[in-house]
């Protein structure tokens, strides 16, 4: 009795490899039509530059390891970075943007300058070259802090 279900279960089997690929290929084509149509988006959308003031900075490393018959350990690592930096403007809006690694070092939490951005793209950040005044603003209380007065 056990064995009449044989050639069922190995023509259910036949189409699992079938199903897999469908899967992970339709994945990947619904990837890649995300992707282009955001740099379609991006591409269409008008480059605008608004004053902004840097208020965040990250980066996200990743590390991957991969098999190699080149190397002597039998494998090899890559890192990689990416980086955002929070741009919020002068309505309060925040936007995060991915920033080229040339220019995120050159960033600090509380520059203020014009931000430039096409989309969800970003384009440049011009500090303006008065932060002083800013500087001055954001430091003046009619308090001071509670630890200078001694309680």
């Amino acid at each position: 009795m056990f064995f009449e279900h044989f050639p069922l279960v190995f023509s259910i089997m036949s189409f699992i490899p079938i199903i897999m690929f469908v899967v992970v290929g339709g994945f990947i084509v619904t990837v890649f039509v995300k992707v282009i149509g955001q740099w379609n988006k991006d591409n269409k959308s008008p480059r605008i530059t608004v004053p902004a003031e840097v208020v965040a900075k990250r980066d996200d490393m990743s590390h991957r390891h991969h098999h190699s018959s080149t190397t002597q350990h039998g494998f090899h690592s890559s890192t990689s970075h990416t980086y955002y930096a929070t741009f919020q403007m002068e309505n309060g809006e925040r936007m995060e943007l991915l920033v080229p690694a040339t220019e995120f070092g050159l960033l600090v939490e509380g520059d203020r300058g014009m931000l430039t951005f096409q989309g969800r793209r970003y384009v440049s950040f011009a500090r303006t070259s008065d932060n002083s005044q800013w500087y001055q603003e954001a430091t003046e209380q009619d308090e001071p802090p509670a630890w200078t007065s001694g309680r």
